[in-house]
């Protein structure tokens, strides 16, 4: 999951000739998840139309203390409290003048003042403005008062046209705002190596026909993602699914049948930490695989002789070492509780994941899941229905107890 995913930001946008690059922010921050709310101050609305501004964050600019249309007022404390982070682009002197010294004329100045989060601004003036005492002053103050400036560093083109007071650039002001989220996740899996199976297996009855099942491979991948961002490095053997992943720290393996997830499960499972074994694995294969296409025509009735699969959480259980964890995962249909636990015990798992198909909401295809949570101590967790993102993280966190 993307470190921007879920993040509230409130954009200020001033009166300043780089504001057209605000529409791109907005772009940037909403196609990676957060949700953008954009206060404008009056001249501000001079440079770029609230509409556009509006169209791109699916939400109402704020301008004024009191909404145009109906009265309604629009609360800066409430705003400044929402707020995951405040990010001002452009800031013009004269924004930059006022919130250093608590000018609170305009609706952005107000909500920075009541704003708890952190607030990042990214200065965009005239060379001769940006070099003044007073604003330098002023940056000073703000940087004192724990704001986080982003200016463009200078490079070999003259500093008038690329260097400090002109706007840094939209992908790199988003870029710093996924740096500092990113530095502020847990990092509690850092230096740990984690294996991850994902998505459904694929067993050939013939070039075109295979038995399968309905994985998306999220819960997976949603794993993967929240491993990698804790500070692990990601081993994910993954059978045919359509997901993509973000974090540069996941090491993606392809495969197509139970047989080859089982073969590069137990190659790489010795130098690993812990694995979760999250993929939907086809039990049984057909034990022969047609070379051309079965035609119905030339069978009539067809009958598939079916072989086990290698089951690959057992062989895990039964090799791991004693400072390694192997997390298994139990979908059922009836006697949920006593089928988990059996399996918990049968394969020396360290814990299991149960989610159940009766329970709406859980399962393949979704992109939410209902777990409980069974430990070879004989602990229980319930959780509440949840998007699989936010499950991810209460398993990663109960993985981390085992590790420690």
């Amino acid at each position: 999951m993307d470190c921007l995913a879920g993040k509230k930001i409130v954009l200020g946008v001033t009166g300043s000739i780089a504001a057209y690059k605000s529409a791109q922010i907005i772009r940037l921050l909403v196609k990676r998840g957060a949700t953008v709310q954009v206060v404008i101050t009056p001249s501000g609305k001079e440079f770029i139309t609230p509409i556009t501004l509006s169209a791109l964050s699916s939400n109402p600019v704020i301008s004024e203390f009191f909404s145009n249309r109906d009265g309604t007022w629009n609360s800066h404390v409430t705003l400044g409290l929402w707020a995951d982070a405040m990010l001002i682009a452009p800031a013009t002197a004269s924004t930059i003048g006022k919130m250093a010294n608590g000018v609170a004329d305009n609706m952005l100045v107000t909500t920075y003042l009541s704003c708890k989060a952190p607030v990042f601004v990214a200065p965009a003036m005239d060379l001769d403005m940006f070099a003044h005492p007073t604003t330098s002053q002023n940056l000073q103050r703000l940087v004192s008062f724990g704001n986080h400036i982003i200016e463009p560093t200078e490079g070999e083109l003259a500093s008038a046209l690329i260097g400090k007071g002109r706007m840094e650039e939209p992908e790199v002001i988003v870029a710093t705002l996924a740096d500092y989220f990113d530095q502020q996740e847990k990092k509690d899996l850092k230096g740990k190596k984690i294996l991850i199976t994902a998505g459904p297996t694929y067993e050939k009855i013939d070039p075109v026909r295979f038995i399968g099942n309905y994985s998306s491979g999220k819960m997976g991948f949603s794993l993967a993602e929240v491993c990698a961002r804790r500070g692990a490095e990601v081993m994910l053997v993954t059978g045919p699914v359509h997901q993509t992943l973000e974090h540069p720290n996941i090491h993606r393996i392809n495969v197509e049948s139970a047989r080859e997830m089982n073969e590069e499960a137990t190659k790489y499972f010795p130098s690993m930490t812990a694995a979760i074994l999250c993929a939907a694995v086809a039990d049984y294969r057909p034990s022969t695989q047609a070379d051309k296409k079965i035609k119905r025509e030339q069978t009539g009735e067809l009958t598939l002789h079916l072989v086990p699969n290698p089951d690959i959480a057992a062989a895990l259980g039964q090799c791991k070492k004693e400072h390694q964890v192997v997390v298994g995962f139990a979908l059922e249909t009836n006697n949920e509780m006593e089928n988990a636990q059996a399996k918990l015990a049968r394969k020396n798992l360290d814990f299991i994941v149960l989610n159940s198909l009766a329970n709406k909401g859980s399962g393949f295809g979704v992109n939410t899941n209902q777990i409980v949570i069974l430990d070879k101590k004989g602990t229980k967790e319930t959780f509440p229905l949840k998007l699989k993102s936010e499950v991810a993280e209460d398993i990663v966190d109960k993985l981390v107890t085992c590790i420690a």
